[in-house]
């Protein structure tokens, strides 16, 4: 059972950032993307490879079939934070292995799969285990779209062992409506409900 606060980790298309959730309403952001976000990068990597839209699915399921050690791509380090993600260079990275391969064949497409969702997996992966020591917490809530990836799911238990991880169930990953819902519910028990509506496009978590 979750005990706050938590460390939750979101891994969306749009979002990849880790947030302290001290309690319901009030969050602390740790970490964010300076560029592409991880499901972002899924995407654009599928769309080097010829893939269709979703990417993350498509580069899971190739990737069975691959070596992920076969080629070595960069793990991305932000200078400015340590906490911070940034997936551009990783997809850079893809595109020119791609674009200077002589014969694409399957083998190959596999491979590049498997490598870059190895990367991504592991660039994630570093970054939480890094803000769980520093924020001297034991839990962790994965959560958005690309938390369905079972490959993730794996690699985050075989290496966070002493850690109590929630993950929502495959077909809530990209439920928007129920994360919302379950948000409303705890902030209507806590009477936190404002009686105006401020309407913003991109509204910070921390500002609500």
């Amino acid at each position: 059972q979750m005990e706050y606060p938590y460390l939750c980790f979101l891994v969306t298309g749009g979002h990849t950032q880790i947030w302290e959730v001290q309690s319901p309403g009030i969050y602390k952001l740790h970490s964010t993307t300076v560029d592409d976000a991880a499901g972002e990068a899924f995407d654009k990597g599928a769309r080097i490879l010829g893939f269709s839209y979703p990417g993350g699915p498509e580069i899971e399921k190739y990737s069975l079939a691959g070596d992920p050690d076969k080629y070595k791509f960069p793990i991305p380090q932000v200078k400015s934070n340590p906490l911070n993600f940034s997936f551009s260079g990783l997809k850079t990275a893809v595109y020119y292995l791609v674009k200077n391969q002589e014969q694409n064949n399957q083998e190959f497409t596999n491979n590049v799969c498997a490598a870059f969702q190895n990367a991504v997996a592991e660039t994630l992966i570093n970054k939480c285990k890094k803000a769980l020591s520093i924020h001297k917490l034991n839990q962790l809530v994965i959560g958005g779209g690309v938390a369905a990836n079972q490959f993730l799911r794996d690699r985050l238990k075989a290496e966070l062992k002493e850690i109590d991880l929630f993950f929502p169930k495959f077909e809530r990953c990209t439920d928007n409506g129920a994360m919302i819902a379950i948000t409303g519910f705890y902030r209507l028990n806590k009477n936190k409900f404002k009686t105006s509506i401020n309407i913003k496009p991109r509204w910070n978590l921390s500002e609500i």
